[in-house]
């Protein structure tokens, strides 16, 4: 299972997609920043499983309805942080998507996840990470969970890496940094947690026209 995760930067990255999915074909494609108002029904070989609706700037999934049979979605909100509650309120930072796989007809849960903004504390994001994760067990209880996107977590990743191991998961960085815009912030911001995933790769993609980096996990159910 190839998943590719993508940080539109407020939808600017957006026309790159097709071009994204058709050089490295993946079964799913998971977004951060986009502009759910303007997303195709379908990208190449891909479909619009589900958007989230209550930001501007939301969440996306798209699938490969081929591989892949959508039994249930599930947009869910975390603990705000003081930007989300004065500037720019974030109700939806985690779309998560119950998938059965339609040859081997194994249940997996594959999520999109946006965490709060730099100006919150480390601490916030592993409460909404662990938030996160909880919640998402509870579309398919003991099936594997993989949760990739945009963690804004710049520094002391063993703390993270600590606390989602006391929950069960595995935290994933890719081969090379993800966040180029600011020389002080640069580092790996866009990666991957799972549980019951042996995940063999997470390649960091070329530099678009995003701050981010698009990241492609190679994941297969354990």
């Amino acid at each position: 299972m190839k998943v590719i995760s993508y940080n539109l930067r407020k939808h600017r990255a957006a026309s790159e997609l097709t071009a994204l999915v058709a050089e490295h074909d993946p079964d799913i494609l998971c977004l951060q920043e986009c502009d759910t108002s303007m997303l195709p029904d379908a990208i190449g070989g891909l479909t619009l499983a589900q958007a989230t609706s209550g930001n501007r700037l939301g969440l996306a999934m798209y699938l490969r309805r081929n591989q892949f049979r959508l039994e249930r979605v599930r947009t869910i909100g975390l603990k705000k942080s003081l930007h989300d509650r004065v500037l720019k309120p974030a109700d939806e930072r985690v779309l998560g998507a119950r998938l059965t796989n339609i040859d081997s007809g194994r249940h997996v849960v594959v999520a999109s996840f946006h965490a709060a903004p730099l100006t919150a504390l480390n601490s916030l994001r592993r409460t909404q990470i662990r938030a996160a994760l909880d919640a998402l067990q509870s579309l398919a209880p003991g099936q594997p969970v993989l949760m990739v996107g945009d963690y804004n977590y710049p520094v002391f990743k063993e703390n993270l890496g600590q606390s989602v191991r006391k929950q069960g998961y595995r935290l994933t960085l890719s081969d090379d940094r993800t966040y180029t815009r600011y020389r002080v912030f640069r580092g790996h911001y866009d990666f991957a947690t799972s549980a019951g995933f042996d995940i063999s790769d997470i390649t960091t993609l070329p530099q678009g026209t995003s701050d981010h980096r698009p990241i492609l996990i190679t994941a297969e159910a354990a």
